[in-house]
């Protein structure tokens, strides 16, 4: 029988993908290169590069790699924040035969030390800025070879050597290391230069990239994608995205901001990769954090496309320099990552005119695997309708499917599911069905349309008196009360509930009080929703891609 979601896709949506288009992401990196080689790929700090550029770069950094002494199949880990050197390192190291392990620049030395060690990684390319916490754990790691990035170096002269003066020497954002035998970023290009790629053409069944979990529900393990995982959810974005480069001029090229970072899989995909498949050019910001910055960087500048988080959207609607910024063109804005609460949502459309298209995914997934139509003109509230080829069903905790209506489990099947997680075939048994469906750990219904909403993390979900209480439903009505900039809730022990409602909240209007509060959700949320403890704090704690930690947020927290 056809899934009932097919009946809601846009006209120029299909129903099937075919994967034979690319057989692998060097296939489609390749076509890049040569179909759009004059077009500019990315823009970074004022500057343009062109497919060309990164396609010459990508083959001297990959025979410089190869000449190391690596071997098909060899992990390469690149820890790099959103600059020209990203895309560069991953076409030179799928070129080249190797895996890519995207690596978080803000990882401590226990993180990083936990993923060279898991992943078996022999090279590492690394920014500069955190080049000391890398040191700090060299020796109990496999890393053999190490390559170091600095902010400015692909800027040319003598634009490139005033920021990295003015980052080391004046910003003081370069602390102290020593890693004998590392070589510059730029002097690997130029000996690479002078030597021959030998292409390995890898295979859909290959393995592309190991992608760690965030390890916000446990140790952090590695996602097996596969060239040809990663290649279908390419083509599905695409396919997916019809509707919204329907909006755009004949022959004009698409523009995207890339704030998310490279590094996680949302803007891994959504941002490089579909953008090498369709051409498109990336705006890199290399910290969305920096809001005055990001601002500045894309005054002045057109652009159609904007994939972020809920936290990130937030911040910007509410800051004093988002007039700054033309929006006019802004066809699609996708949110992932995390739930996007309704009163962002609404402040967005309001300001920009272009409604945020909420999809969801996960490292296992590589990653989409629901979307909202990119046709959509309001915010639905739900996760949207699967991605073509993209099975779903809802279990309970035996495994079954629940009846139509009912919260379960989202279980999924499709081209873009993991192949497993890393040397952990007992983490992979637990999260596949026999089947072959992958259990997300989230709970979602289905509504008679087809589309899905999520109601929680199973994990996170607060059992009180024998009631389900969901944090995302909380967070949602407490976000639409005056004065509140974002919270999020948890729940906490409680002798004779069980557990109780805990949120801890950021405000934006210091005279909220906690009666306020409480009696905003009296109106709001029944009784056992409600939060019995609640907590000011100045921020929440987050991963780098924006979202909360939840766990950090069970105890009495600071200021």
């Amino acid at each position: 029988m056809e899934p009932v979601w097919l009946k809601q896709y846009p006209v120029e949506v299909p129903m099937h993908i075919d994967t034979r288009v690319a057989p692998s992401l060097v296939a489609l990196v390749d076509e890049a290169f040569t179909k759009y080689a004059d077009r500019v790929a990315c823009r970074y700090m004022g500057q343009d590069f062109s497919y060309r550029r990164l396609d010459e770069a990508s083959r001297a950094l990959g025979a410089w790699l190869q000449a190391q002494g690596l071997v098909r199949g060899d992990r390469v880990a690149i820890m790099l924040p959103n600059m020209p050197q990203y895309p560069v390192a991953v076409a030179a190291v799928l070129r080249a035969g190797f895996v890519v392990v995207n690596v978080n620049p803000l990882y401590t030395p226990r993180e990083l030390e936990h993923q060279l060690k898991d992943s078996g990684a022999k090279a590492l390319i690394v920014l500069e800025n955190v080049a000391h916490t890398f040191e700090q754990i060299r020796a109990q790691v496999p890393v053999q070879t190490v390559l170091l990035a600095s902010l400015g170096e692909m800027l040319g002269f003598p634009k490139g050597l005033l920021v990295d003066a003015v980052v080391r020497h004046v910003k003081k954002l370069v602390p102290a290391f020593s890693l004998p035998g590392a070589v510059r970023f730029k002097e690997a290009l130029a000996a690479g230069a002078r030597l021959s790629l030998r292409p390995a053409n890898p295979g859909p069944e290959d393995i592309a990239v190991l992608q760690y979990t965030g390890g916000t529900t446990g140790v952090s393990k590695g996602a097996v994608l596969l060239h040809r995982n990663l290649v279908a959810n390419v083509l599905q974005s695409e396919a997916w995205f019809q509707p919204a480069l329907k909006k755009m001029q004949p022959g004009e090229q698409l523009v995207q901001v890339c704030a998310l970072p490279l590094y996680h899989i949302f803007g891994f995909n959504t941002n490089m990769m579909l953008g090498m498949r369709i051409g498109a050019c990336n705006i890199l910001i290399p910290n969305a954090r920096d809001l005055p910055a990001m601002f500045k960087a894309l005054a002045g500048l057109k652009f159609h496309s904007f994939p972020a988080v809920n936290t990130l959207f937030h911040a910007m609607v509410h800051h004093a320099d988002f007039g700054t910024v033309d929006w006019s063109n802004l066809k699609i804005s996708v949110g992932g990552g995390m739930s996007v609460h309704q009163a962002t949502a609404r402040l967005w459309l309001q300001k920009t005119g272009c409604p945020i298209c909420e999809g969801y995914g996960l490292s296992e997934t590589s990653p989409t695997v629901t979307c909202n139509p990119t046709d959509s003109t309001t915010f639905t509230g739900s996760i949207g309708l699967p991605m073509p080829d993209t099975e779903l069903k809802l279990l309970d905790d035996a495994g079954n499917e629940v009846p139509a209506g009912q919260p379960g489990e989202i279980a999924v099947c499709g081209p873009q599911v993991m192949a497993g997680y890393w040397q952990r075939p007992d983490e992979t048994a637990k999260v596949m069905t026999a089947d072959g469906f992958f259990r997300t750990g989230d709970i979602g219904v289905i509504d008679e349309r087809g589309y899905v909403r999520i109601v929680d993390r199973k994990k996170d979900m607060i059992m009180v008196g024998g009631f389900n209480v969901y944090p995302n439903e909380v967070e949602d009505v407490l976000t639409q009360m005056p004065g509140i900039m974002e919270c999020a809730v948890v729940g906490v022990p409680d002798e004779r509930n069980g557990e109780t409602v805990k949120a801890v909240v950021v405000r934006r209007d210091e005279s909220v009080t906690e009666e306020d509060i409480r009696a905003y959700c009296e109106q709001n949320l029944t009784g056992y929703k409600r939060p019995r403890l609640i907590e000011f704090r100045s921020e929440l704690p987050k991963t780098a891609v924006g979202k909360v930690l939840r766990r950090q947020l069970r105890g009495p927290g600071q200021g």
